[in-house]
């Protein structure tokens, strides 16, 4: 059986600029990560994916179907974009409900759907407010709503996460997640890689328009553990810190900063690192302030892939 979706030397410019070039993939059932940095053209591949763009060359089928000017496959495809584009006016429920009864449903399913996805989405307090009063992470909320009220068999999230507390990331985690196993085919994209990872182990990584890796998350994660891997800690007592880690074979660099209590560690094995730190804080008496990395993040993923 052929997969769910399908690309084939797909590309897309515009002028001399290339937003997606040459890229192939097979996409199915489950969640699959699409990462990239800002630009690398995620977007532009998802709006082709939907139909919304027409290839400059290649074709992408979905269902085995080449999905430009394929009606009939839109009603089984859900798209939440990254931008925003409401009717202000409207509450929730109307926007949603709306959408509903432009794909020709009945009174009675639109009211039933309308219900089912707010209460998904845990907008139902929320369902009669405007959606001009709504805070950033309601507004992503309500569009992922209208992207699954219809049950479509695809969905496609584009950046879902943005602007979202930390409750709320939680939950639309969860909820990419449940998708994916439900049977559904879930593409959803992001820059950070550990909100992928929280989703879905199949990811895409894409940068300038190409796809430089495709297949498991941990496999790729591998790329950065074999380069030192920098955190950053603020403490309590930094240099007492510091003698506790420079005797782990694994950590090859310690630099203090010059405004104080703030050290970089470099450790060859990040996994490994962070298991034993809380250990090593608790055995000293040292009050962690902050823990940061800027290595965890799909950045540096990509800087050490195109070095």
């Amino acid at each position: 059986m052929s997969a769910v979706l399908e690309a084939r030397n797909l590309s897309k410019w515009y002028g001399q600029v290339i937003a997606v070039n040459g890229v192939s993939f097979s996409v199915d059932a489950g969640v699959t990560g699409l990462l990239g940095p800002n630009g690398a053209g995620k977007s532009t591949l998802m709006k082709m994916i939907m139909g919304q763009l027409r290839p400059s060359q290649g074709e992408i089928t979905v269902f085995g179907q080449r999905i430009w000017n394929n009606y009939p496959l839109f009603a089984r495809m859900g798209f939440c974009p990254e931008q925003d584009s409401f009717y202000e006016r409207m509450s929730g429920a109307e926007f949603v409900s709306s959408l509903l009864r432009l794909n020709g449903y009945s009174e009675e399913e639109v009211s039933r759907r309308t219900d089912a996805a707010l209460e998904r989405v845990r907008l139902t307090a929320d369902r009669d407010k405007k959606i001009a009063a709504y805070s950033k992470g309601m507004r992503q909320r309500i569009k992922m709503a209208q992207t699954v009220a219809h049950d479509p068999e695809v969905i496609i999230l584009d950046e879902p996460l943005a602007g979202m507390d930390p409750v709320g990331r939680h939950e639309a985690i969860q909820l990419v997640r449940d998708w994916g196993r439900e049977g559904k085919c879930v593409v959803v994209s992001s820059h950070i890689l550990h909100e992928i990872e929280a989703m879905t182990g199949n990811i895409l990584l894409m940068h300038n328009g190409r796809v430089l890796a495709e297949g498991d998350v941990h496999q790729i994660r591998e790329l950065i553990d074999k380069h030192p891997h920098n955190v950053h800690i603020r403490c309590s007592d930094p240099r007492r810190l510091a003698e506790a880690l420079v005797g782990f074979s694994d950590v090859v660099g310690v630099r203090f900063h010059p405004e104080g209590n703030a050290l970089t560690v470099e450790s060859r094995q990040p996994d490994a690192f962070y298991d034993r730190l809380p250990g090593l804080l608790l055995s000293r008496g040292i009050d962690l302030d902050e823990l940061t990395s800027p290595d965890d993040n799909l950045q540096a993923v990509f800087h050490y892939l195109v070095k």
